[in-house]
């Protein structure tokens, strides 16, 4: 008898359980958009080459079309749905509004779940392939317009809004470390 290809799993997506049954082949991506309605994560290129699909993933970035579903089970998963803290935009989502860090908005929520990924990798002191001192003493690099389009490289943008982009999320990195100095 052949094993089964099908399973029930258990997702944490957004500060929610969800429990269902899903074919062991099936993406994290099919299971947001089409089994649990979180249309906010987009299908583009479906290869993992676009970044259209970004979501977090125990908060680090992950291309949901190649993660399979069960491969995410007992992982904290965050998609732009749950950026949010309630009623109040994150500074990622904010800058993006003040800047037109968009333009159609189809790659909007995978750039700015990258960006949200990246403002923490960056402030955690990773390295970019830019970055001048990569030893770790050297502490985390100034973020600039060099350093944020080396680290969004992943995310593309069809209608070409980089400059937006940019400007977005440097203005969301000074915001996040103003949050933390205050908090």
């Amino acid at each position: 008898m052949a094993p089964s290809t099908s399973g029930v799993i258990t997702l944490h997506i957004n500060d929610e359980t969800h429990t269902l049954p899903v074919d062991h082949r099936t993406t994290l991506l099919d299971v947001l958009r089409e089994r649990l309605d979180l249309t906010g994560t987009k299908k583009g290129c479906d290869q993992g080459q676009c970044g259209a699909c970004t979501v977090l993933l125990d908060g680090r970035r992950a291309v949901s079309c190649l993660q399979f579903a069960v491969a995410a089970e007992g992982r904290r998963i965050t998609t732009i749905e749950g950026v949010a803290e309630g009623d109040r935009l994150h500074p990622v989502q904010q800058a993006f509004l003040d800047f037109d860090g968009y333009q159609c908005g189809y790659c909007t929520p995978g750039q700015i779940c990258s960006a949200v990924a990246m403002i923490e990798e960056h402030a955690a002191g990773w390295p970019s392939a830019v970055t001048d001192d990569v030893r770790p003493e050297a502490g985390a690099p100034v973020l600039t317009d060099e350093e944020i389009r080396e680290r969004m490289s992943g995310n593309l943008c069809r209608c070409g809004a980089y400059v937006s982009i940019v400007r977005a999320v440097a203005r969301a990195a000074e915001a996040t470390r103003v949050d933390e100095g205050a908090a």
